[in-house]
């Protein structure tokens, strides 16, 4: 590598650190053939449900330049989100709801994207270049843009695992017109290891490398709008918005250190743990007062209510009959005819 190119890596790299990134890397502007072939064949499969806008901007997502033509290099940026208490300790506590451990703090939209915006501002003060920032919401393959610049692999579960951050790396990117030199892609490490297939509670992985979102609960609870599929919601216990079960198993994550997480994303203490019962009695007000700051926030009250009213019915907790009682007369369809099985799981468990 030039010199000058390595002097800015590397001023690239103390930059992003100080934004609070805790991986950088430098992918090439274009995916592997095998990476557009693979979301060709899951979308011909339908297993994205109902995410539409994965199919109708597939063109972009498969190949960066069809999103942006000038683009020349890509820098992917991880930051850790890394908890500090274990993500299975409300297995056991069925009256309690189970928030993913990236929802609990900040909105990480807003943070991940405020550090990129303001790398890539020093960026453009560094060279001429020109550049576009994306944090999940653009059409845009992170996960393997982010093993092909070095920040970890595609695990088995299909997310990112770092040998530094495990599983827990929120991933932004930096598209510019820059002509930087590739990092070193990632290297599989799984191994034999089928931890976070054999823990899913919907069976959502058909094969290692494989996700059916469909079965997904992290799919179920928030992006899926309509009834949760009777199938899966015995499995889905007490999860009420996302699921972390095939990522806390990862055993690379020893080598995580909560102590090198953003500290964004500390566990608000009304998302750690939330009881059934207040999230049942939940109005639209309620709902946006609660969450307001948290990517929970967008699944709305309704969906939210819905998936307590799962968790509740599989609470067999007589205690919830009441509040579950009182949402029959819902004004929205969807909670009405989870409250109705709920009530007639927590019935069924009564002596």
């Amino acid at each position: 590598m030039p010199d000058d190119k390595l002097r800015l890596a590397e001023a690239l790299e103390k930059k992003a650190k100080e934004e609070g990134f805790a991986a950088v890397g430098i992918a090439p502007a274009a995916l592997a053939p095998e990476t557009r072939q693979r979301l060709q064949h899951w979308l011909a499969d339908g297993r994205q449900g109902d995410m539409l806008w994965m199919e109708s901007r597939a063109d972009e997502r498969s190949n960066p330049a069809t999103l942006w033509p000038d683009v020349r290099s890509i820098i992917m940026l991880g930051m850790s989100y890394a908890p500090g208490t274990d993500p299975f300790a409300l297995e056991g506590v069925p009256d309690h709801g189970r928030i993913s451990v990236y929802a609990q703090g900040k909105d990480y939209h807003d943070v991940v994207k405020g550090a990129l915006k303001r790398t890539a501002g020093w960026l453009v003060g560094q060279a001429e270049c020109e550049v576009k920032v994306f944090v999940d919401t653009a059409p845009v393959m992170e996960k393997p843009l982010a093993a092909a610049a070095g920040l970890g692999w595609q695990g088995k579960h299909t997310n990112i695992v770092s040998r530094d951050h495990g599983s827990w790396l929120f991933l932004g990117a930096i598209y510019t017109t820059l002509d930087l030199e590739p990092s070193t892609p990632g290297k599989d490490r799984c191994g034999s290891c089928s931890a976070c297939q054999d823990i899913c509670p919907t069976g959502a992985f058909p094969a290692p490398y494989k996700l059916d979102a469909r079965a997904c609960i992290s799919y179920l609870t928030i992006e899926h709008k309509g009834p949760i599929p009777h199938q899966y919601r015995k499995a889905m216990g007490n999860h009420i918005y996302g699921c972390d079960d095939c990522l806390a198993v990862c055993p690379w994550n020893k080598f995580a250190q909560a102590g090198a997480a953003n500290k964004a994303f500390l566990p608000r203490a009304e998302l750690a743990a939330p009881a059934l019962a207040d999230l049942l009695a939940l109005d639209d007000a309620d709902f946006r007062h609660v969450f307001s700051g948290s990517p929970v926030k967008r699944t709305g009250r309704d969906r939210m209510v819905r998936n307590a009213l799962i968790a509740a019915g599989n609470s067999e907790d007589a205690s919830l009959i009441a509040p579950v009682q009182a949402l029959l007369n819902d004004e929205n369809e969807v909670v009405r005819e989870a409250a109705v099985w709920a009530l007639d799981q927590l019935s069924s468990a009564q002596p």
